[in-house]
């Protein structure tokens, strides 16, 4: 059997529109284009060591993003027009450590970006912090 590694890259839907979308990413959640290839209308951003491809055709997908500073990206964010389906709040409480440091909190928020593709927003926190 073949060693999987890490992700290396998601497919998530461009729209009909890869400048809005792309233009969400970059102004919204302030993640810059790598590569973007004209035709066929493909854009790449990297976040973290995954590759995120932008294209028509696929449906919308999930992306669930680290963030530090989530409650202020949501004040700031939220008054500044940008819609959220929903705000920040606890999701999971890792006692264990099952998915990080153990004690730790998660806390997720989401929102669509104009191709119809969720964005989770996840922060954790020591658990003394909620």
């Amino acid at each position: 059997m073949p060693a999987i590694g890490a992700v290396r890259q998601v497919a998530l839907s461009a729209g009909r529109d890869l400048d809005s979308t792309l233009a969400f990413w970059r102004d919204v959640l302030g993640m810059g284009v790598h590569a973007r290839y004209d035709p066929p209308g493909i854009a790449f951003i990297i976040a973290g060591n995954v590759r995120l491809l932008f294209t028509d055709g696929v449906p919308a997908g999930i992306v669930y993003l680290d963030m530090a500073g989530l409650e202020a990206f949501h004040a700031e964010t939220k008054a500044a027009g940008v819609p959220f389906t929903a705000p920040p709040a606890l999701v999971h409480r890792d006692t264990e450590g099952t998915f990080g440091p153990p004690g730790e909190s998660e806390w997720m928020a989401f929102l669509k970006d104009p191709a119809g593709n969720t964005i989770g927003l996840v922060e954790r926190h020591p658990s003394q912090e909620e």
